[in-house]
C-alpha cells in the first residue's frame, strides 16, 4: 500500500506562476495547498505591476499636463499620500493579499515560509506538511551582493521606491534596466533631481542600441536626468547630512551625494527553502535546474517562474504555471514556446521588444532585414507632439517577421499585433495588407511592413 500524503500538490509561492498552477490543478479536483510567505497574489500584484501602473500613470499625466501652454500660468501641485493611497486602493481592488479566490477554488491557503525536510515534506513554522508533488514558484529578490554598506544605509528598492510620501531633492537610481528606468522617470517627472547609474555601456543593455539611445535622449533632453553609464557601484555610505554612493568609472573611484538611493540592481532566485535536503540541482547562475517540462532533478518537484528564469515577466510566469499544470492534468508533454512574449519598459514613451533583436541576430551570425518608421514623421506623431519613438520590424530572408521593437506612448497597446505576427510566423506582406487606422501610432507597423517588402533580399 502506497504512502498517504496530506496533498497531491503543494505550490510554494502565490505569484502569477504559482497562482496559475494552483488554480488549474484545483479545477481538476486535485488536493492542493498554496503556501505564501508574504502577500497572497505575489510581488507583481502587491508591489510591482499594479502599484507601478497607478504611480507611473500619474507621473506621466502630471508631467504632460504641467507642460501644456494652457497651464503655463498655473501652479499645479500634488499630494504624495494620495498617490500612495491610490496604489493601495488598486491593489485591494485587484485582489492583492486576498486568499478568497483560492479558497473558493478549494485550495488550502497556508501563510508562512516553507522549508524542505525531504523530497515529500516541508515544515512551515512548527507544522509539517507532506505532498506527492511540489511546485516551487517562489520568484526572486533584489541582488545587492556586490555592493558594500547596504546594511548601514537606508535605501529604497523597487518594491518601496514608488511608495514614498515625500519627494526627495536629489535621488540616485542604481541600475539602468527596465525597472530602474521606470523609477528614474517617475522621480524626474515629479520634480526631483534625478541620476541613474548603469554598469553597462548604455541604459537598457538587453535592448538594441537604438532603443537605448531613444530613451537616453528623452531622459537627458526632456527630463534633465543625468545618465551615468559604465559605472560600477562599490559601496554606500551615510551620515547626518546625506547618503553617498562610491563608484568606479574608467578605473577611477568617484563619489556622489544624494538624499535618496534606489537600488534596482537586478534579482536572484529565492531558493532559501532547505533545498539541500532534496535531490534538486542548480544551474551555474544559481537558479533551479529544470528540463523543458519544468521538472527538477527531484522528479516529484517542479519549478516555474523567476526562480528558474533570468527574464522576469508576469505573462511568462503565468504561462509557465498554466502550461505545467495543464500538462499534469492532461498527462501531456507540451513544451515551452516563448515566441511572441514581450519585454516591456513602462516609461513614456514605453519600449516593447518582441522576438529576436538585432543584437541577438548578430551574435547568431544570421542574416536579416529591418525597417524603421519614426513616429515624428507620422500624422499621429505631429498630433501628439511625439519627438521620440519608432517602430522597427526585423524579418528573415523570406520576409517572415522574427522580431521588432516599438517605442511609443502607447507601445503596450500596439504590442498585441506584433506578438501575433511573431508567434504565428506571419510575413511582412500579411502584416502590410492588414488595415490600420491612419491617424494612429499603430499605422507605423503597416508602414514598416511595407518598407520591408520593398527591400531586396
Amino acid at each position: 500500500m502506497g504512502r498517504k500524503y496530506d496533498f497531491n500538490y503543494i505550490v510554494i509561492g502565490s505569484g502569477p506562476a504559482g497562482s496559475a498552477a494552483a488554480l488549474t490543478l484545483a479545477k481538476a479536483k486535485k488536493r492542493v495547498a498554496l503556501v505564501e510567505g508574504k502577500y497572497f497574489g505575489g510581488t507583481n500584484l502587491n508591489t510591482r505591476d499594479i502599484p507601478y501602473g497607478v504611480a507611473l500613470d500619474f507621473a506621466h499625466t502630471y508631467h504632460k499636463v504641467s507642460r501644456l501652454p494652457e497651464f503655463s500660468h498655473q501652479d499645479l501641485t500634488f499630494n504624495f499620500p494620495t498617490i500612495v493611497a491610490q496604489q493601495f486602493k488598486a491593489i485591494i481592488e485587484s485582489g492583492g493579499g486576498n486568499k478568497k479566490p483560492y479558497e473558493d477554488a478549494g485550495i488550502i491557503c497556508i501563510n508562512g515560509y516553507a522549508n524542505f525536510l525531504d523530497n515529500n515534506t516541508i515544515a512551515i513554522g512548527e507544522h509539517k506538511f507532506t505532498a506527492e508533488h511540489f511546485i516551487i514558484a517562489t520568484g526572486a529578490h533584489l541582488n545587492t551582493s556586490t555592493i558594500a554598506g547596504t546594511t548601514a544605509v537606508n535605501y529604497l528598492t523597487p518594491d518601496t521606491a514608488l511608495k514614498i510620501r515625500r519627494l526627495p531633492k536629489a535621488v540616485l537610481v542604481v541600475g539602468g534596466g527596465s525597472t530602474g528606468c521606470e523609477i528614474a522617470e517617475y522621480y524626474a517627472k515629479l520634480g526631483a533631481k534625478t541620476l541613474i547609474m548603469e554598469r553597462s555601456a548604455r541604459l537598457l543593455p538587453r535592448e538594441d542600441a537604438d532603443a537605448s539611445q531613444a530613451l537616453t535622449d528623452h531622459f537627458t533632453n526632456d527630463l534633465g536626468i543625468m545618465v551615468l553609464t559604465s559605472c560600477k557601484v562599490i559601496a554606500l555610505e551615510q551620515d547626518d547630512l546625506s547618503k553617498r554612493v562610491i563608484f568606479q568609472n574608467s578605473r577611477t573611484e568617484k563619489m556622489v551625494r544624494v538624499d535618496c538611493i534606489v537600488l534596482a540592481t537586478g534579482s536572484q532566485p529565492n531558493i532559501d527553502l532547505g533545498l539541500e535536503n532534496t535531490d534538486i540541482k542548480f544551474t551555474k547562475t544559481g537558479s533551479i535546474k529544470i528540463d523543458k517540462y519544468f521538472t527538477t532533478s527531484a522528479k516529484n518537484i517542479y519549478a516555474v517562474g523567476d526562480v528558474v528564469n533570468d527574464e522576469s515577466s508576469t505573462e511568462r510566469a503565468k504561462y509557465e504555471g498554466k502550461l505545467l499544470a495543464t500538462n499534469i492534468v492532461n498527462k501531456t508533454k507540451s513544451s515551452i514556446n516563448y515566441k511572441g512574449f514581450a519585454r516591456t519598459t513602462n516609461t513614456c514613451p514605453a519600449i516593447v521588444t518582441i522576438g529576436l533583436t538585432e543584437d541577438d541576430l548578430k551574435r547568431q551570425k544570421r542574416k536579416y532585414k529591418k525597417s524603421v518608421i519614426y513616429l515624428k514623421d507620422l500624422p499621429s506623431g505631429k498630433i501628439n507632439s511625439t519627438y521620440y519613438g519608432f517602430v522597427k520590424l526585423i524579418a528573415d530572408r523570406n520576409n517572415h517577421i522574427i522580431g521588432g521593437c516599438i517605442i511609443a506612448p502607447y507601445a503596450q497597446a500596439m504590442a498585441g499585433e506584433l506578438a501575433l505576427t511573431v508567434r504565428h510566423n506571419l510575413t511582412a506582406l500579411e502584416l502590410a495588407s492588414t488595415p490600420h487606422i491612419a491617424n494612429d501610432f499603430n499605422y507605423a507597423i503597416q508602414l514598416a511592413a511595407r518598407k520591408l517588402i520593398a527591400k531586396k533580399k
